[in-house]
């Protein structure tokens, strides 16, 4: 029923313009809801049942409020510095995104100049499209903070989010999707291979260097407080994949659906390689390392998901389980750089190390046909098919640029905040855990009023039998040792 058919009857029916599809509109939003629910709820109950038990609530709060400030900052200042107009060729102008105007018009990206080159215009309005880079922004920020979970001053993690959105993620955006000189030049970064896990596992490898390893017993000891609630994380980490890459072409078209198949297809490739060397060289699968292979075939295909044929995804994902892997387990042990630098989840290895495997290999097997559909630069395609070796500088070219503008971000960023915050928590207050950042606890193992029950408790660390001494004495509670 239209407008004035609407009106014949009495209702009044909202204005449709004659641009919206709402097919493609129904389809961003459902892409931007799959891809918020892979943060809210997906990692904040992987964050929290993959840790110890005595950092599951501050773990599952960090990517609570990465994801409520990232909002706020992304409509205020951060599209328009990621997809508004050009003021540098890395950045765009900030401005807001709230204005009534500006949401109600037509989409279109990027708001720069394209050099000639045609503009993407969804047919839906510009509300659809902010929303939906706001997903993308946000989980980048989440994905930081799982390497330095454990350790980091809860306080100063409020004041990097926002620092670290405006000052590394907008440049990365900018540059490889807003129209900047990445974006300009034909790097190909589908989906986010680039923009956001190579620069959320760089930052967050620059992150845990610069704050310091968490203690050592948390380090040798460092256990899943819930490894079925992690599954549970994890399998929602892997259907809002969909989202992440089904919803990267702006369009509920051809390659949505090709691009959904072949992130299915990396992710159980990469699982299934990750979950054989496990038991190649350790005897058992490892459910944790399952995870860990799921996710770097997700990774490791993002950067091309739908400009690969199927075959090449298959690939893409047993290499994305190779490799990450050789890396995590073999020369993780033999580095001293790596070994220092305690980054609590491996994002380096899942998102870094894969993204930018994932991106390279886009330069080998991008498709043509497919390129021609949803990619700015004509003619763009892999080694594989003819394409030369350009197109693999190209990939490292920008990869490079990624990871060298968070190593510098980051680190300014972290020493403007240590100016003002401690970075760290106090070494008592890391003993506690949630209790010292935040005066609650995730389970009531024991309370106030009971007694501590030694034959329960009987594997705990030294340290940890401290820190148990010390929270219930506090509390007035007799302790039995």
């Amino acid at each position: 029923m239209d407008t004035q058919q609407g009106l014949a009857y009495g209702i009044d029916l909202p204005e449709v313009p004659g641009w919206l599809n709402k097919g493609d509109n129904a389809w961003q939003m459902t892409a931007a809801t799959l891809i918020g629910i892979q943060s809210m709820p997906g990692l904040v109950i992987l964050y929290g049942s993959i840790v110890k038990k005595k950092w599951a609530v501050n773990s599952a709060f960090m990517a609570f409020y990465a994801f409520a400030a990232t909002y706020i900052v992304w409509v205020l200042v951060g599209y328009r510095m990621a997809f508004g107009e050009r003021l540098l060729p890395c950045w765009g102008k900030a401005g807001l995104s709230i204005d009534r105007r500006y949401l109600i018009g037509r989409a279109n990206m990027p708001e720069t100049g394209t050099l000639g080159r045609h503009k993407n215009e969804p047919f839906y309005p510009m509300a659809s499209l902010v929303h939906f880079e706001f997903m993308y922004a946000a989980i980048t920020l989440i994905l930081l903070a799982g390497s330095i979970l454990g350790r980091v001053n809860i306080k100063a993690w409020m004041a990097i989010v926002p620092l670290w959105l405006v000052f590394s993620y907008t440049v990365g955006a900018f540059s490889l999707w807003g129209g900047g000189f990445l974006f300009q030049w034909g790097v190909i970064d589908y989906s986010g291979g680039y923009v956001i896990h190579v620069s959320s596992g760089t930052a967050g490898f620059v992150a845990a260097y610069w704050i310091g390893p968490r203690l050592k017993c948390d380090r040798d000891r460092f256990s899943p407080n819930n490894i079925l609630l992690m599954l549970a994380g994890a399998g929602l980490l892997w259907m809002g994949w969909s989202g992440f890459n089904g919803g990267a072409t702006y369009a509920a078209g051809i390659i949505s659906p090709i691009a959904i198949i072949n992130t299915n297809i990396s992710a159980a490739s990469s699982l299934l390689v990750w979950t054989c060397l496990d038991v190649f060289f350790f005897g058992k699968p490892s459910v944790i390392g399952a995870v860990q292979g799921m996710i770097t075939g997700l990774v490791c295909i993002t950067p091309g998901a739908g400009l690969v044929q199927g075959w090449a995804a298959i690939i893409i994902g047993i290499c994305g389980g190779c490799v990450p892997w050789f890396t995590m387990m073999i020369l993780h042990k033999k580095s001293s750089l790596l070994q220092k630098v305690d980054d609590t989840l491996a994002v380096f290895h899942t998102h870094t190390v894969a993204g930018v495997l994932g991106g390279l290999l886009t330069g080998l097997f991008a498709e043509p046909v497919l390129c021609d559909i949803i990619l700015p630069v004509k003619g763009s395609k892999g080694l594989f098919y003819g394409g030369g070796v350009l197109q693999l500088v190209k990939q490292l070219v920008g990869a490079l640029f990624v990871i060298i503008w968070n190593i510098f971000a980051t680190t300014l960023i972290l020493f403007f905040v240590k100016n003002f915050i401690p970075l760290r928590m106090a070494d008592e207050q890391l003993l506690i855990g949630d209790d010292a950042a935040h005066g609650e606890e995730a389970y009531a193992l024991w309370g106030d009023g009971e007694k501590y029950d030694a034959t329960r408790q009987a594997t705990m660390h030294p340290e940890e039998t401290l820190q148990a001494t010390a929270v219930t004495a506090a509390r007035g509670v007799t302790i039995q040792l």
